[in-house]
This record gives C-alpha cells, sequence and structure tokens, in this order.
C-alpha cells in the first residue's frame, strides 16, 4: 500500500497521516474560497494544528526520538561513570528496534574496553538486561564504535530458512541473520569448527543449517559421525557418502579420513602444488560429527586420528566440523583439535566459564556474554572475518523441510575424487592381506579378570580387601574404584568392613 511505502507501516499511522491530509485540504479549500483570514479559519489553522500536532508528540516514535537525545545529551557523564570518560556522541538514528549512534572515543580507548564496559553501560542507560550492542564503524576506524540499544527483540521469533546460500564450499555460509538483519556468513573452506551450547540450546539446529547448504555444494563430499544410532544426522543420510553410527564405523572412518588427507598431500607435491582446490571432479571431503564427547568417550582410539585432521587437514580440504555441549580437553581428547578449530559457534551456556571452553581463552572477558542468550537458536559467531560480539539466530529447518532439502539435493552429491579413492582400495587390500595377529589382553583386562575370578571363588564372608590387592596388583585407590562400579552394577557386594563376593556366588 501507498502508506506503507511511506514508512508508515502499522494501520493507526496510516489512517493519522490520512485525518491530516483530510484536515489540510479541508482547510486550504475553504481558505481558497472564501480567504484564510476570514473568521473562523485562523482559529480553526491554529486549533487543528494543536489537535493533530498532539498524537505526533505523543507517538512512540517521536517519544523514543526525545528519549534518546535525552540519554545523548547525557552521555559525557554517564562515560564518567562507567569508565569511558572523554568519548563522545557523534550521531544517532531511531530504528523500528530501538536506536543506535555512532561515537568517538578518547585518545588510547578502544572498542574492547566498550565491550567489557557492556553491563555498566545497560544500568546507566536503564535498559533491561542484554539491549546493548557494541560493534566497530562501518569505517573500521579504531577510536570508533557503534552503540546499539534494543527496545524489542529483533531475534524473538524463530526465522524459517529460506533455502541453501550457496552452491560451492569457496563461498561464505549464511547461519541466520545478525540483529541488524545481515547474514552471518562464514568461510568453511580451509578452516575447521566448533559448535558448542548446552542442550536444547539449538545447536542441532545450526547443525542442520550447515548441512543443509552443505548438501547444495557440488564440490563438497559429505562424511558423518553420528553415535545417537543416527538420531540427529540419519534425515541427511541421502546426501551424507558415509555415515558412521557406531564406534567401530567411526574409528574406520576416521582411519580413512587420514588415508585420504595423505594421498592428497602427496598427490600435490608431486603435481607442485600447495593446496588442494575443490571441484566437483576434486571436492572437499567435510567429516561432521554430531556429540564429539560421545567419540571421546567410546571410541578413544581414534583421537590420534582426528587430531591428524585438525593438523594437517586445511591444505587438502579435508574439514572437521565438531559438535558438543562442552568442549573440555577431556571431551576433545589430549591432542590438538579444539585449538586447530578457526570457526567457533557458541549456542546458549550454562556457566560463564565455558564461553571461554568453546570461543577461546579470554573471550568471557572481552565481551562474548553466551551464557546471556535466552531462546534455542541464538548464537555468537567468531571467526578470522568476526572479531567482534554479535548476536545472530539461526535458521529454523522443520523436519519437513529436511527431508524436502534431502531428497532434492541427493541426486546432485558429488563421489570422493580419484586419487582418495585409490588410496582407500589399496588401504583396505593391505589390510585384508595382513594376516591376524592374537592381541594380548592388557594389564588392565588381566586385573579385571582376576579380580573377578577372586570374588566369584571368594568364601561366604567374602574376601579381605588384602587378598584383593595381591591377586589383581592394583593399586588400593583403583582397586576400591572397581569395587565400586561393581557393587553398583551388582555383580558384586560388600559382605562386612573391608570384604567383598561375588553376588552370585554359591557355596
Amino acid at each position: 500500500m501507498f502508506g506503507e511505502k511511506l514508512g508508515l507501516a502499522p494501520r493507526i499511522e496510516r489512517l493519522y497521516a490520512a485525518g491530516v491530509v483530510m484536515g489540510a485540504g479541508g482547510w486550504l479549500s475553504a481558505a481558497t474560497a472564501v480567504g484564510p483570514t476570514v473568521p473562523p479559519l485562523p482559529v480553526m489553522l491554529v486549533g487543528g494544528a494543536v489537535a493533530l500536532a498532539a498524537p505526533w508528540w505523543a507517538h512512540r516514535r517521536r517519544r523514543a526520538r526525545v528519549r534518546v537525545d535525552r540519554q545523548i545529551a547525557a552521555w559525557p557523564e554517564i562515560a564518567k561513570d562507567v569508565g569511558l570518560a572523554g568519548s563522545r556522541a557523534q550521531s544517532a538514528v531511531v530504528d523500528v528496534w530501538g536506536w543506535r549512534a555512532r561515537f568517538a572515543l578518547a585518545r588510547g580507548q578502544t572498542i574492547q574496553d566498550v565491550i567489557a564496559k557492556v553491563p555498566a553501560i545497560e544500568s546507566a542507560l536503564g535498559t533491561f538486561r542484554g539491549a546493548v550492542r557494541v560493534a566497530p564503524t562501518r569505517d573500521g576506524k579504531a577510536n570508533r564504535f557503534e552503540l546499539r540499544v534494543l527496545d524489542r527483540d529483533p531475534h524473538a521469533d524463530a526465522i524459517p530458512w529460506p533455502g541453501p546460500s550457496v552452491s560451492s564450499i569457496t563461498e561464505p555460509i549464511d547461519l541466520g541473520p545478525f540483529e541488524d538483519a545481515t547474514g552471518a556468513r562464514v568461510l568453511l573452506l580451509r578452516r575447521h569448527g566448533l559448535f558448542g551450547g548446552v542442550a536444547g540450546s539449538g545447536k542441532s539446529g545450526g547443525i542442520n543449517v550447515l548441512m543443509g547448504n552443505l548438501s547444495a555444494c557440488r564440490d563438497v563430499v559429505i562424511w558423518a559421525v553420528d553415535l545417537k544410532r543416527g538420531m540427529e544426522l540419519q534425515p541427511w543420510a541421502s546426501c551424507i557418502d558415509r555415515l558412521a553410527t557406531t564406534p567401530e564405523q567411526a574409528r574406520a572412518m576416521l582411519r580413512d579420513a587420514v588415508t585420504v588427507l595423505e594421498a592428497r598431500a602427496e598427490w600435490l607435491t608431486a603435481d607442485g602444488r600447495r593446496v588442494w582446490d575443490p571441484t566437483p571432479e576434486h571436492p572437499a571431503l567435510v567429516i561432521v560429527v554430531d556429540e564429539y564427547a560421545e567419540l571421546a568417550d567410546d571410541a578413544p582410539d581414534a583421537a590420534s586420528d582426528t587430531d591428524s585432521i585438525a593438523r594437517r587437514g586445511r591444505a587438502v580440504a579435508v574439514t572437521l566440523i565438531a559438535a558438543t555441549q562442552r568442549p573440555t580437553q577431556k571431551a576433545m581428547g589430549k591432542g590438538a583439535v579444539r585449538s586447530q578449530m578457526d570457526v567457533r559457534v557458541s549456542f546458549r551456556v550454562r556457566e560463564r566459564k565455558d564461553v571461554d571452553l568453546i570461543l577461546g581463552q579470554g573471550m568471557l572477558s572481552a565481551g562474548w556474554h553466551a551464557h546471556t542468550l535466552n531462546a534455542p537458536g541464538k548464537f555468537l559467531l567468531s571467526a578470522p572475518e568476526h572479531d567482534t560480539p554479535r548476536r545472530g539466530r539461526a535458521y529454523l529447518l522443520t523436519d519437513a523441510t529436511v527431508a524436502e532439502t534431502a531428497e532434492r539435493h541427493a541426486s546432485n552429491r558429488p563421489t570422493l575424487d580419484e586419487v582418495s579413492l585409490r588410496a582407500l582400495d589399496e588401504a583396505h587390500m593391505a589390510s585384508a592381506s595382513e594376516p591376524s595377529v592374537l592381541v594380548a589382553p592388557s594389564r588392565e583386562d588381566q586385573a579385571e579378570t582376576a579380580l573377578r575370578e577372586a570374588l566369584d571363588g571368594a568364601p561366604e564372608e567374602g574376601l579381605p580387601i588384602a587378598h584383593l590387592l595381591m591377586f589383581t596388583e592394583l593399586s588400593r585407590p583403583t582397586l576400591y574404584r572397581r569395587l565400586a562400579e561393581l557393587v553398583k552394577a551388582g555383580h558384586a557386594v560388600q559382605v562386612g568392613r573391608g570384604r567383598y563376593k561375588a553376588t552370585d556366588h554359591t557355596r
């Protein structure tokens, strides 16, 4: 409608504008017919102007502008109170979500100083918690920043996925809009990624956005690990070249990924090239691991392979994307996996210290407050091209959208290149031709067997700890821990003080 084109979106604003036009038109018609000074036209002009101006002055936009002007005028005092003395406002604009202003910093002040003061600025301005955003200005000057204050949350409602934003891995993927409606676009070519957040934070939704875009790329082969028996990634199975749902399959897949990267590195060296440039004939390999902590627990021997991929996979376009609730060193393994993640997406976390676990050391104190995200799908994106905290919200893909997208993209999926396929065939043939070797049980297995046999053969009054220590050769803390586990599992029972036997013991 014409009113909407003039920026009068609400119906009440269009009615008000129509009333103003009708009133002004009527007065002008009368003034033209009899003269503007003929009574009562002068009185009607003054009275009508006051009557029509009152709604405008009371209107929310005008009130917002007056309020913003007052806050801008008070900025010198606010800046002094929050520790940014000397900074000054340069301009301010009221928009549909609130207002934003451009500020100049005093000598020696940086945008990091402002980000660290965000809670204090919110208190000084009297906003609700989480309403203030700080970002660099468009000109990129170090002594400028833009302050954005929200009256309404632009991410209050879920945002449907508009469809894939890329057709090649060489293009940045749009994960969802920032609060200023620009896309959270990030390049994943030759970059490993980490998606983190508590259960229910929207992490799986972010992975769905990623899968929807990767499946649209003709120069990407997707491998995936989902040790929840494929519950999360199975809907994308038609677009996934290999899907591992058991620890054994995950071990084999990651071992093959290392074979691929080594073969590609050898081929590049022989061809005098340094990097693998993805094409449909020579696609990149992206490995998506959902709930990475499960992989570390159920297949710990695969840690060396994930470490190799993280350290050596970039140049040969073998990329690792890990999703986990809490990427502790234990969950990520003892290698260099976490430190090699260039792209980090943090959904809501429960504890402040988890911000640094996902986004990197010192990010919490630098203003990356992922613990304040208040809805599923909201995230903070850290990457080389995203070095200031900006809130985004991941697009929502319904189950029907996932199924329709997977079906549409399934027929266009590429296969691995000849170099990689040949290397895998040779590795599998070599493995099949090797004679099987009996592996001697480990010391831990021997101790476990000895403990169970001792408990099975224990008398009615049980065996004392001293005897069990002698039979198993375990340390005292380890023995007590194993006994506690067996008692909890119902395989052993404590008969008396320091005496144990098997629960199924028969005399």
